[in-house]
C-alpha cells in the first residue's frame, strides 16, 4: 500500500486528527489524483460493508468443538509420578525402621536361660528415656506407622481395582 492509499484509509475511518482531515478534505478538493482514489476507495468500502458476512455451518461450529473436546480427553489429568523417587523414599524409610528394630531388639534384656552361655553383648547404646529424644523417636514411629498403612490401603486398592493406576 502506497502513502496515498494509507492517508485515504485513515482518513476514511476516521482514524486522522482533525488536523489531518482538513488537510486530507484540502487535497481531495484541489488534487486529481487524491479525488479519483478516494472515489475509488470510498466505492471499495461501501462495497464491502454490504456484503453479507459468511457463517459456518452449525456442523462445522460442532466438529470443531468435538475435535477439542476429544484432544483435552486425551490429557491425563494427574501428573505422572517417577516411581523411583517413590521407591527411594521407601527404601529410605525400610531402612530406617530396619535400624530401629535392630536398636530395640538389642536393648531388650533377655533372661539368662534364653540367651547361650558364651553370647557377648556388650553393646553401648544410647539411653532415650529422657524427654526429647523420646518424644522423637515415637513421633518417627508413629510417622512411619501412619504412611505404612497409606501405601499398605493404596496396595490393596490396586489390587481389589486393576482399573485405578
Amino acid at each position: 500500500m502506497n502513502s496515498i492509499e494509507e492517508i485515504l484509509w485513515n482518513y476514511i475511518d476516521g482514524n486522522c486528527s482533525p488536523e489531518e482531515q482538513r488537510i486530507v478534505s484540502t487535497l481531495i478538493a484541489e488534487d486529481e489524483s487524491y479525488r479519483l482514489k478516494y472515489q475509488e476507495l470510498v466505492a471499495l468500502s461501501n462495497n464491502l460493508s454490504e456484503m453479507e458476512l459468511d457463517e459456518p455451518s452449525m456442523a462445522f461450529t460442532y466438529n470443531v468443538m468435538e475435535g477439542i473436546r476429544a484432544e483435552h480427553a486425551l490429557v491425563p489429568l494427574k501428573a505422572r509420578v517417577n516411581k523411583r523417587i517413590i521407591m527411594g523414599i521407601a527404601l529410605f524409610f525400610s531402612i530406617t525402621l530396619l535400624a530401629l528394630l535392630v536398636f530395640i531388639l538389642l536393648n531388650v534384656k533377655l533372661p539368662a536361660h534364653i540367651l547361650p552361655a558364651n553370647s557377648s553383648l556388650n553393646f553401648k547404646i544410647p539411653d532415650i528415656n529422657s524427654g526429647k529424644e523420646k518424644m522423637i523417636v515415637q513421633a518417627f514411629i508413629f510417622f512411619d506407622v501412619v504412611l505404612g498403612l497409606y501405601l499398605l490401603d493404596g496396595f490393596l486398592r490396586r489390587k481389589a481395582d486393576p482399573k485405578q493406576a
